[in-house]
């Protein structure tokens, strides 16, 4: 049996979440207590792929998901976490978009804001238990493409996520590390280059021509060959470093791509590009 445990933020992006799981073959099943998730995989003791999603519509029960993913892990369970999350301005957005109230709203006073406030102090201790996605500006689409590369990870190995970003559009919630790369040659101001990606030849060659580049990717692939050991000492299932650009399409997506084919070989890697459209 392969379970997955869905959690974080309402408004954040779960259902598309459990949705995407299901699509991918999995018994899916939305709000349930953590305490019933022992019985649920007893009924369900002939089914291969499990998804559940545990939130803050539980009610306090949410508070022994900890537990629940240690116990399960340690009788051999194959269980990993998916916390969902998004920035306080996309949460409160969508909320505002779909009319619906927040799920704390009977039990918290002054408004939408002091809702995702409280969630996230009762949620903070779950965040760090799995693999974290931000999808602040993320769509569904890209959502279910994320997931769909981390379902064919090896569950038993911890993954390395390089993920491309543009400070103008907020640093990624979910990263353990940030590199600013904004003082490296832009090749946004080319216009020729302007309207293409880092994944591009072009631009890739713009960028190679410059040996501060070069020596940039050299330091921080020796920084994570160092440190990423230390990770996995500390049992961590999953590691996400960021690297920011200005826009998040040509300088942080090329290195975050350099980066990737450095490690392949090393670790498990998924790359993402946050701000690519």
């Amino acid at each position: 049996m392969k379970l997955v445990l869905v959690s974080g933020y309402s408004g954040s992006g779960k259902s598309v979440a459990l949705k995407a799981l299901e699509d991918a073959g999995y018994f899916a099943v939305d709000n349930l207590p953590a305490a019933m998730v022992e019985g649920l995989l007893r009924e369900l003791a002939g089914v291969k792929q499990i998804a559940v999603a545990i939130d803050i519509r539980a009610g306090e029960s949410v508070g022994a998901l900890p537990a629940l993913v240690s116990g399960l892990r340690d009788r051999g369970v194959d269980c990993r976490l998916l916390f969902v999350e998004a920035s306080d301005e996309a949460i409160a957005r969508r909320f505002a978009e779909t009319r619906r109230p927040h799920p704390l709203a009977e039990r918290v006073s002054g408004g939408v804001q002091a809702c995702i406030g409280e969630e996230r102090r009762l949620l903070a201790d779950i965040a760090e238990l799995g693999h974290r996605m931000d999808t602040s500006g993320v769509n569904a689409n890209r959502l279910r493409d994320w997931i769909k590369d981390w379902l064919q990870l090896d569950r038993s190995r911890i993954s390395l996520t390089l993920q491309s970003f543009g400070f103008k559009h907020g640093i990624p919630l979910d990263a353990d590390m940030v590199f600013d790369v904004r003082f490296l040659p832009n090749p946004y101001y080319d216009t020729t280059l302007r309207p293409l990606t880092g994944r591009d030849e072009p631009v890739k060659k713009f960028l190679q021509a410059d040996a501060d580049v070069a020596k940039f990717i050299d330091d921080v692939a020796r920084f994570l060959d160092r440190w990423l050991p230390s990770f996995v000492r500390d049992h961590r299932a999953a590691v996400t470093v960021a690297i920011g650009c200005t826009g998040g399409q040509h300088r942080s997506v090329y290195i975050s791509e350099q980066l990737a084919a450095r490690f392949r070989e090393k670790q498990q890697v998924l790359v993402r590009h946050r701000d690519i459209h």
